[in-house]
């Protein structure tokens, strides 16, 4: 008896390389598959502004980073002793504005020079429920715990998101026309807007994506919302919030994220960094100084290996912690 019901995902036929930069830009689901992609030091900038849910703020990332917006102290908000920007998640704000401005015009500038080079743009929509400043009519990426008198709720439609979002793929491919952009959908649930509302929103995001797949310039799809809901389906694959998915499900998600986007070569030079790196955190139990010293030996052969296969990855890091682990043995006898 079959007690699940799973599905296949065809395999890209654009594939992921450590020649392709990728940046990650929504939700925190993003950053959940981002950072596997760093993990195997592939090169990846995962949401530049922070955290952003909606497709409004996204598209506003990807505007203020196209344009090399310089951000200035009449964009910044003060609250609470505070400086921030609706742009920009909570980790950016300060009690000093300059510190705020510096933190986001460096990573503005950083995200530019990044974006120019990327060869995918994975765009994660989390919810179609925005809030408007009322003060300026702005759609905030974040409310910074501001009162929520100050902001009116907004449930986006269909139509505006597939507006907003062809145009953007239009300015996209009209810069970067061998930029990939892959859409998907956030399976954290957005529980404040309830039940019904999270599935109205989440629904309003499907068939709006629905639309813009039939784009001309062909954005690409990954069910990373159906792989939870529908194939996995279950509580034990949630977090304690019952909200976000667990580390098992994110990498059972991971899994087949990599399967469809990630050549062989490319997946097995992954796994072996991600060993390589799990490698530093290894504790010896009290034994004879050759294990340690054969045990460095194999890493360092490796790590040459990978550097002989790919150009420019840096593994300073982990070459110092090995060779003083033979210098250290060596010095025992």
């Amino acid at each position: 008896m079959d007690l699940r019901t799973s599905f296949r995902i065809e395999p890209s036929r654009y594939k992921i390389s450590y020649d392709d930069p990728v940046m990650f830009i929504g939700s925190c689901f993003a950053s959940s598959i981002g950072s596997r992609l760093e993990m195997g030091r592939m090169p990846v900038m995962i949401n530049p502004a922070g955290t952003v849910f909606n497709p409004v703020s996204v598209s506003h990332t990807i505007d203020t980073i196209l344009s090399e917006k310089e951000f200035n102290q009449d964009d910044l908000y003060f609250h609470n002793g505070t400086y921030i920007s609706f742009y920009h998640y909570t980790d950016f704000s300060s009690d000093d504005p300059v510190k705020v401005l510096e933190k986001i015009n460096k990573k503005s500038k950083e995200a530019h020079k990044f974006l120019s080079n990327a060869k995918f743009l994975i765009v994660t929509l989390g919810t179609a429920r925005v809030y408007k400043w009322k003060k300026t009519g702005l759609i905030v990426s974040n409310c910074h715990k501001i009162p929520a008198d100050q902001f009116e709720p907004e449930l986006l439609t269909v139509k505006e998101i597939v507006a907003l979002w062809a145009k953007q793929l239009d300015r996209l491919h009209t810069l970067f026309p061998e930029l990939k952009v892959i859409f998907t959908i956030s399976p954290v649930r957005h529980w404040k807007d309830g039940a019904h509302g999270n599935q109205v929103s989440k629904s309003i995001l499907f068939l709006a994506v629905e639309e813009l797949l039939n784009h001309s310039v062909s954005p690409g799809y990954f069910p990373a919302y159906e792989l939870l809901m529908d194939d996995l389906r279950d509580y034990r694959f949630y977090d304690d919030d019952m909200l976000h998915p667990s580390s098992t499900a994110v990498n059972y998600i991971w899994e087949a994220f990599s399967s469809c986007y990630l050549d062989n070569k490319t997946l097995n030079i992954w796994k072996e960094i991600v060993k390589i790196t799990k490698a530093c955190s290894h504790r010896f139990n009290n034994g004879p100084d050759i294990n340690k010293q054969n045990f460095a030996k194999q890493i360092l052969k490796q790590i040459s290996e990978i550097e002989s296969k790919i150009s420019g990855i840096d593994f300073s890091d982990q070459r110092n912690y090995f060779h003083k682990m033979l210098r250290d043995t060596n010095s025992n006898k």
